[in-house]
């Protein structure tokens, strides 16, 4: 209640970008005619994060450090550990509150084509199918909002200051896209590429549709999960590390 008017605005219009492909696309198929839609117009469920990773990493570079480094400026971690909560429950609250918050921009969208395209008879036919879409829409969202929530706690971690974490943030996704786009120039393979967390996500998100077209199709799928254990595990293990090292006024 107490937040800045930015700290509101900015997180809820971030949503509403992530939403806009989608009701456009619900759009075009509601009005348009099916028979005159050019082919492959819409796109797959997990070609859709490709429209929208943007939003989601300024969303995700938001959420994190507010939820985390507000505490700790403020001395409210103090008070929170005062009582019989400790540490490591702390973290998994807001670890918890962070996936609830980024499920908005990770699960929420593709699950909004899904219902309409259901609706208007365009998406997939036959209960077993819709719920198999379903499934694969509901994982991949799991998914990519546990790899955004694991990095962004793990940055947001070793600052107390919101603006210095939400620059990290989006300056570790900027980097290592640059570095993996680099390195995959380079070796000619697309290994390189689970370096880049907003690379890996796209990857992994069309992966789990069975999507054949994935960013990192080269690359083999023990790698790619692989890596997002790595970033995800990585990220809650460096947050759960320097909040134990953390000395704490009670």
């Amino acid at each position: 209640m107490r937040r800045t008017i930015w700290a509101k605005v900015l997180p809820i219009a971030t949503i509403g970008i992530a939403y806009v492909p989608a009701i456009v696309f619900v759009g075009v198929v509601a009005l348009v005619p099916s028979d005159e839609l050019e082919a492959n117009f819409l796109p797959s469920y997990g070609e859709y994060y490709g429209f929208i990773i943007a939003a989601i990493m300024i969303f995700v570079a938001l959420v994190a450090p507010e939820v985390l480094c507000t505490d700790r400026r403020t001395g409210m971690l103090g008070v929170y550990l005062s009582s019989p909560l400790d540490r490591d429950s702390y973290l998994a609250a807001k670890a918890a509150a962070i996936v609830g918050v980024l499920s908005l921009v990770c699960l929420g969208p593709p699950l909004l084509m899904l219902i309409a395209n259901v609706l208007q008879s365009t998406g997939p036919d036959g209960v077993g199918d819709i719920a198999l879409t379903f499934a694969r829409v509901l994982v991949a969202g799991s998914v990519l909002t546990l790899l955004f929530t694991g990095v962004t706690m793990g940055v947001a971690s070793l600052t107390d200051r919101k603006s210095v974490a939400s620059a990290g943030i989006i300056l570790l996704f900027l980097v290592s896209i640059m570095v993996s786009g680099i390195l995959m120039d380079a070796t000619d393979g697309d290994g390189a590429g689970v370096l880049s967390v907003t690379v890996l996500a796209l990857d992994l998100a069309a992966r789990v549709q069975g999507e054949s077209s994935s960013p990192l199709e080269g690359a083999s799928s023990a790698l790619v999960w692989g890596a997002w254990a790595a970033w995800t595990v990585g990220g809650f293990a460096l947050a759960r590390y320097r909040l134990h090292r953390l000395p704490v006024t009670r």
